[in-house]
């Protein structure tokens, strides 16, 4: 990957590009269902649908479906709980975040010319945050096997050693760094000390039942900004599109921490470590959408919608530090601190997310309520960094073809009024996005809320629960694959104001 010039600022660098992994891309390939309440509580069945601020970002012809102007805004207040399991241990971390979910309008502009098919043109502007990053996540237990070592030796081994101790941090490439952070902490030893030498060995002492703890703090977001325009066809077909500008900060904390009580040796072995890791990605991207949708009758719809790929242009910022302490056998001990104090700033690249095919099916029973169906296709497989000719990104593009997969999305919503009260419920499933359905396994959604129009204005209330599970590794390295089963429970309440103009 590739490495350009080097510029020293307050303890900023430019590198190489970090080795980023399919987990990264796989973050920013999926959307959490987000957007107005009523949407929300429907869990998110609206391409069939239309008529509503948030159903434009799976069918952009539901702007067409308004009959008058309306603005709204939806914040809400999302709960998440990360369970997990690590060999012998058991934890959970939480965290709440109140954000700002959803914002827009929609302009209805009607021809009142009866020789005119062309009914109406409908303009709209929405924001939506597609995806809430903030989590925290807690594991430890006693893995009885596999050290950390393990990380840095598959950096290491192969890298002469004059590389890693003479070139200075800020010049050397990502796997460099990493070789140096082992050697300089002492995890790992050179076999002999020759500037030329590429072998290198554990200085953790064997005997396995090395206690682990990992923690990760996340935060940040994915956004969408959408600018619509959809019309009917003698109010029996629509048909819309969206140009779509997707923004996203994502920052990860994470600190490993390890330690054994195994049998010491004359030399100085690794009885304790700390190695902390700061990720800070950002950057933007365009998609488009095109979408319709057909009254088959008054009361029977049927939609089609389009979402291409998505374009990013990410950065990445990443700063690390090492901690350890040795023993002897003889009582000496010794503390080593690993901390270049620099930020490596690498060069920008894309990344490509798949594009989705949502079908939706609606049947509306007058005024009294509705059902909704929607089913949604995105093959994750064809996930891309670029440029594809970067020998980096050729293998992780092949491992990312090889392990993620094609999955369907269920939608499912229903509608009941009673005068000028509205109840709703929904139920949404996700298939994994990975083959082996484990990494990232299915997604299970239920959702609810209740709506009351007082004319022009309306307010509606929405409560939806999300659970998946995952296995995350803490290193994605071959020699230290540790990962802890992850079972994530998230609540969320939107609170939605709308006003029609």
């Amino acid at each position: 990957m590739k490495k350009i010039f080097f510029l020293i600022i307050s303890g900023l660098s430019f590198s190489v590009s970090h080795s980023q992994e399919v987990s990264d891309a796989v973050r920013y390939a999926q959307d959490n269902l987000t957007g107005t309440a009523r949407f929300r509580a429907m869990s998110g069945a609206f391409g069939a649908v239309g008529g509503d601020l948030s159903s434009m970002s799976v069918n952009p012809a539901g702007s067409a479906i308004f009959s008058n102007n309306q603005v709204g805004i939806t914040l809400s207040n999302q709960d998440i709980k990360n369970n997990s399991s690590y060999f012998d241990g058991r934890s959970s971390d939480k965290d709440n975040s109140f954000i700002l979910n959803q914002a827009g309008g929609v302009f209805v502009f009607h021809d009142r010319n009866p020789n005119n098919n062309w009914k109406k043109i409908a303009i709209g502007a929405t924001y939506e945050n597609t995806n809430n990053f903030n989590s925290n996540t807690f594991s430890y237990g006693t893995n009885p096997t596999n050290s950390i070592d393990g990380y840095f030796l598959d950096y290491a081994n192969g890298i002469p050693l004059g590389d890693i101790t003479q070139i200075p941090y800020r010049d050397q490439f990502y796997y460099e760094q990493q070789a140096a952070f082992g050697v300089k902490g002492k995890v790992i030893l050179p076999a002999n000390p020759d500037d030329e030498n590429t072998v290198y060995n554990s200085n953790v002492p064997a005997g396995g039942n090395y206690y682990q703890e990992n923690e990760i703090y996340a935060r940040g977001y994915n956004s969408k900004l959408s600018f619509n325009i959809a019309t009917s066809y003698k109010d029996r077909i629509y048909f819309g599109a969206n140009l779509n500008v997707h923004v996203t900060d994502y920052r990860r904390s994470s600190s490993f921490y390890e330690d054994n009580n195994n049998d010491l040796l004359p030399q100085e072995t690794i009885s304790t470590l700390r190695f902390n890791n700061d990720l800070y990605t950002y950057g933007n991207g365009f998609s488009f959408q095109l979408g319709a949708i057909a009254k088959v009758t008054e009361a029977f719809r049927l939609g089609l919608a389009y979402e291409s790929n998505t374009w990013y242009e990410l950065y990445d910022e990443v700063s690390q530090s090492l901690y350890t302490s040795t023993d002897t056998s003889g009582g000496q001990g010794f503390n080593y601190s690993v901390n270049p104090n620099v930020v490596n700033v690498y060069d920008s690249y894309t990344l490509q997310t798949p594009g989705k095919v949502t079908f939706s099916a609606a049947y509306v029973f007058g005024k009294s309520g509705l059902i909704s169906v929607d089913y949604a296709i995105k093959d994750y497989s064809n996930t891309k960094y670029k440029p594809t000719s970067d020998n980096g990104f050729k293998g992780l593009n092949n491992d990312m073809s090889n392990q993620l997969t094609n999955n369907g999305e269920l939608r499912v919503g229903a509608e009941y009024k009673i005068n000028r009260l509205s109840l709703r419920g929904g139920y949404r499933f996700e298939g994994s996005p990975y083959k082996d359905k484990t990494t990232i396994g299915d997604l299970n959604s239920y959702s609810g809320g209740l709506g009351y129009s007082f004319g022009a204005t309306k307010i509606d209330l929405a409560y939806s629960y999300l659970e998946r599970k995952s296995n995350q590794k803490f290193f994605a390295t071959e020699s230290f694959n540790a990962a802890a089963n992850i079972t994530s429970k998230l609540n969320n309440v939107s609170l939605t104001l709308l006003f029609e103009l």
